[in-house]
């Protein structure tokens, strides 16, 4: 995992938690092998499609294009998608005339299925319904004439003040200035749509706006939205204003929500209050103790659409799709979307919904999830997002602790005022009777004593439960402040955000120190009041999401850009908050609204852009350097790579006035789909084999990414001058270590709108195999103008797919591949085995969320304990959706046993029920299932692994030996026979050189 941190669990110290963290992280496939041995490998975390048909609600799609991608071929109706550089006119006759063709083609597909209920449709992003149906009409349906693909919905989940001064945008010399003459313009013309849990309308963040509006005839040509004031009462409906010009909740009659959660688009939890204030919120909003603050956007227009509700941040699929094509109707020109998405596939229903959003010209920002710092756990790998990574910002307070033995040490800490001299206790000191050990260690709510913590600093330890939730443990106790204190192997960043007590939050090392001095009793300690600093920035921060990206096997580079998401205060909703109007909230959940605002902002002065434009005047001006002139670092003070930040930070000072652009659109994406065989998997490979093939690294990206350098390989690419002066660029390349690039253009020459193509020659000299390498080409002008792109190579000595899948009791296929050196190639088998099925009843999916540093079995968690042979090739455990119904959402986490301890891999908790994890031989592993939500309160349970030790002799690869050269393709069958029907298997072709080492591998899956 290339220094990935393991953390440990010693079994001795079992426990539980709620999950309660400020930016609820994004739930991926990441699971990480302990051995150095053994490739990581990803299981699916889409629902691709339905394979058991059982009661619940579906999404469907029927055939004919939606309006916002139909370029015309159905005689009588003209196209309706938009000409590029302009808007979709979802209301034109044509639109309005192939709106009722559509509407008929779902009607004919509805008379087959008497008696389904639609819970919505859809026309503009998709053609097709959300419905819910029994068994019986589900499998009806699937069969239906018109038909195309239907999925199961699935819930989805939330990627959960200094900023625009640290990113240029105030002062007389910032950007709010140079481009609009003053923040009060800043934005103007422009309808920012947000995703997420709806807004407080009192907040003075979506105050209205000073009339009259200067761009009030703008915003009247395209707003064609409504305000849906709700069905929650007087104290919870809505109004809206001229600010937040429209509002629409998404609750089909069975959204989960808590106690007090609003039937309307009024916020509970404060997430969407937080992110729609980010994006564009309005100027310098008075927060009393925080200072003030703003969005990026601040004069833009704000709609609102609410699909995510309180419980276990659920965001239903079918709410999600209903809201883009409600927000592309509506008129927006950017969507901020900071909810969970898959990490392996982009043609689930909602990035569908994106591409055509995006195709109709809405520039789309998404949060690249919340599971890193390991490698391959971006999310929203699609070129028609722009995916976003979260860094800090640079302010930060800092405040001093020191202990009755005279020792000092700084820490994070808000509170303005010291704290003199206390009596101070370790929090296992003062727990109370019968409270679990790990919950009072970590200070969960109710599991201090107040007898004992009353008048007392008390030191809790990092882990579980929100931080917040902690100081509130210690007040509720009596507590006068909190020593907050970092555990190995969990997070070690420190936060200052705002608690119940003063608190200062401190490192692993200060916090060993603590409690060794705490442990020996009568201790004291002293706050010093907090300052503010300016601290060294951007740092990525630990939790924000990683490539290679999955989706594409690494030839598309993600995370696409960074933006502070650590630390970033903005409007919640006070029911969720404790009554607060503003909080610090952090996650890539907050790092996305800022890109969105941005985003919004060259909209504004750019309105004939594409959103592949936006993106690309944003990566090649962004910085990879922080605010002292250094590489930008990981959290752990190791130099980040493009994995962690894509292009770099961005900068919006530059980004105005990018020179070139990279730009593509619907085709190109379809291609780049194609060419990774992702829409074959929805049905599309008509469609694919009418498009001209590509490779995938040939999209036209601001980035060059090759996850398969075998030998040496061409890369094109075009880049259009959108400035207003003829110019001559010229390359400067910076190669990637161990790797040779050359570009066949000397100069490019270009006019104001015009374009050229260039190729680029990557080849590998003496890098390391299996070992990713990053370098940069960048074109630079006379005028200032530096386009630059990360590139981004992994050599490897053999390309080849890393699984196939095959049907039958016996059958074929064939491996293709590309060689990356020249001599023999020797190809073995191991399995195929079949699989095993473990059978049990899980219970109460509503029960406290899993807690990865205290494992333990409940109602809704099982154990399931393997060991797996020295010899084996590798192992896999997994469920699948298609043994539940269309709601049902298990998540898996994998651990290594040694002895008595536990060492936490990573998890598979994408929505839905399609998790697996793959590791290696030689270990024992527990695999903990957990049930999530979605079923009923009692579910029968299948749990599914193999281990593929030798040769099963069902298996054959013909040739078992051939002749390959450097950059030349080669091809070898592999087939099986004697197969029991209805069984899963699991193989492994390896590819051997003739010293014998394994080269790579291919994994063969066969549903029998």
């Amino acid at each position: 995992m290339g220094g990935m941190e393991v953390p440990k669990v010693n079994l001795r110290h079992l426990g539980r938690r709620r999950s309660t963290v400020l930016a609820v992280a994004t739930a991926t496939a990441t699971v990480a092998a302990l051995a150095t041995t053994g490739n990581l490998v990803w299981a699916e975390d889409a629902d691709l499609g339905v394979d058991e048909f059982t009661a619940g609600k579906y999404i469907v799609q029927v055939a004919g294009e939606p309006v916002a991608s139909y370029d015309g071929g159905v005689s009588g109706f003209d196209a309706t998608a938009s000409p590029e550089g302009e808007r979709l006119d979802a209301d034109s006759a044509d639109a309005e005339r192939y709106r009722d063709y559509l509407a008929e083609l779902r009607a004919d597909v509805l008379d087959q299925v008497p008696g389904a209920d639609t819970l919505f449709e859809y026309d503009t992003v998709l053609n097709g319904f959300a419905v819910e149906l029994t068994a019986a009409e589900a499998k009806q349906m699937s069969t239906a004439d018109g038909v195309l693909r239907m999925w199961h919905n699935e819930t989805l989940r939330l990627d959960t003040s200094n900023t625009p001064d640290f990113l240029g945008l105030t002062g007389e010399g910032g950007v709010w200035q140079n481009q609009f003459g003053g923040s009060e313009t800043a934005g103007e013309g422009v309808i920012v749509g947000v995703i997420d849990t709806g807004f407080w309308p009192e907040n003075p963040s979506f105050a209205p706006l000073p009339e009259p509006r200067p761009d009030q005839e703008i915003i009247d040509v395209k707003w064609n939205g409504v305000c849906d004031e709700g069905n929650a009462g007087p104290d919870g409906n809505i109004t809206c204003n001229n600010k937040v010009i429209g509002a629409r909740y998404y609750n089909y009659g069975d959204a989960p929500t808590d106690e007090g959660e609003f039937n309307s688009p009024r916020d509970f939890g404060g997430h969407g209050s937080h992110t729609a204030s980010t994006a564009a919120g309005n100027y310098g909003v008075d927060t009393g103790k925080y200072g003030e603050i703003s969005g990026m956007a601040p004069a833009a227009r704000l709609a609102i659409y609410k699909v995510c509700w309180e419980t276990g941040g659920g965001c239903a699929t079918a709410s999600s799709v209903a809201a883009i094509e409600d927000a592309v109707n509506d008129g927006v020109d950017v969507l901020n979307f900071s909810i969970s998405g898959s990490t392996t596939h982009i043609v689930d229903p909602v990035h569908l919904a994106f591409f055509n959003a995006a195709a109709a010209g809405v520039f789309v920002a998404n949060s690249a999830g919340n599971s890193g710092p390991g490698a391959s756990t971006v999310a929203h790998n699609t070129p028609w997002i722009t995916t976003v990574a979260a860094s800090t910002h640079d302010r930060d307070f800092t405040a001093d602790l020191t202990l009755g033995d005279g020792s000092t040490f700084t820490g994070s800490g808000r509170s303005l005022e010291p704290l003199a001299s206390t009596a101070a206790v370790l929090s296992d000191d003062v727990g109370a009777e019968g409270a679990n050990p790990t919950a009072v260690s970590q200070c969960h709510i109710g599991s201090l004593d107040p007898a004992l913590a009353e008048g007392k600093i008390v030191a809790c330890a990092r882990g579980s439960v929100a931080l917040v939730d902690k100081s509130a443990a210690v007040a509720e106790a009596g507590g006068v402040g909190m020593i907050l204190y970092n555990v190995a192997g969990g997070a070690e960043t420190t936060l200052a955000i705002d608690h119940s007590v003063p608190t200062i939050h401190v490192g692993i090392e200060a916090g060993e120190a603590v409690t060794s001095y705490l442990s020996a009793g009568d201790g004291t300690a002293s706050f010093a009041a907090a300052e503010q600093i300016v601290a060294k920035a951007p740092v990525m921060s630990d939790f924000s999401s990683t490539g290679p990206a999955l989706a594409g096997g690494g030839d598309l580079l993600k995370p696409d850009i960074t933006a502070p998401g650590v630390d970033v205060i903005a409007a919640v909703a006070p029911p969720g908050n404790g009554g607060q109007d503003f909080a610090s909230y952090q996650g890539t959940s907050m790092s996305s609204p800022h890109i969105a605002g941005l985003g919004a902002l060259l909209k504004a002065t750019n309105p004939e852009w594409s959103p592949s434009a936006i993106r690309s005047a944003m990566m090649t001006t962004a910085s990879q350097t922080d605010n002292e002139g250094d590489p930008i670092t990981r959290h752990t003070g190791a130099e980040a790579t493009p994995f962690s930040y894509g292009a770099g930070h961005v900068v919006p000072g530059d980004m105005f006035d990018p020179g070139l652009v990279y730009d593509s659109g619907p085709d190109e994406w379809l291609q780049y789909g194609c060419a990774i065989g992702q829409f074959q998997l929805i049905g599309y490979s008509d469609l694919c084999d009418a498009y001209p093939a590509i490779d995938p690294s040939d999209l036209n990206y601001p980035s060059v990414a090759i996850g398969d350098l075998a030998g040496t390989q061409k890369v094109t690419r075009t880049v259009t001058n959108v400035s207003d002066k003829t110019s001559t660029y010229f390359p400067i390349i910076e190669a990637p270590e161990g790797v040779k690039v050359t570009v066949n253009k000397k100069s490019l020459t270009l006019r104001p709108g015009k374009s050229a193509t260039f190729t680029l020659t990557i080849t590998r000299t003496d890098a390391s195999f299996n070992e990713y390498v990053f370098g940069s080409l960048t074109w630079k002008d006379f005028y200032g103008h530096e386009v630059r792109s990360p590139i981004a190579v992994q050599p490897v000595a053999l390309a080849v797919d890393s699984e196939v899948t095959g049907e039958g009791t016996d059958g074929d296929l064939s491996l293709d591949g590309v060689a990356g050196y020249t001599g023999n190639l020797n190809t073995s088998v191991a399995g195929l085995a079949a699989g095993e099925v473990d059978e049990f009843t899980l219970s109460n999916p509503t029960g406290e969320s899993f807690d990865t540093e205290n494992p333990a079995e409940n109602d809704h968690v099982k154990a399931i304990e393997v060991t797996v042979p020295e010899d084996a090739t590798l192992s896999r455990f997994s469920t699948f959706q298609s043994d539940y119904g269309a709601n049902m959402d298990l998540d898996l986490f994998f651990y290594q046993k040694v002895g008595e301890d536990m060492y936490y891999l990573g998890s598979s908790a994408a929505g839905g029920s399609d998790e697996s994890g793959t590791l290696p031989g030689g270990a024992t592993y527990v695999v903990y299932v957990d049930y999530f939500g979605g079923g009923a309160q009692t579910e029968d349970i299948k749990f599914h692994h193999w281990i593929v030790g030798g040769d099963e002799g069902n298996l054959v690869t013909d040739p078992a030996n051939q002749k390959v050269s450097t950059g030349k393709k080669f091809s070898a069958g592999v087939s099986w026979s004697g197969l029991t029907a209805g069984v899963r298997y699991l193989g492994v072709v390896l590819y051997i050189d003739d010293q014998g080492n394994v080269l790579n591998t291919t994994t063969v899956n066969v549903n029998a």
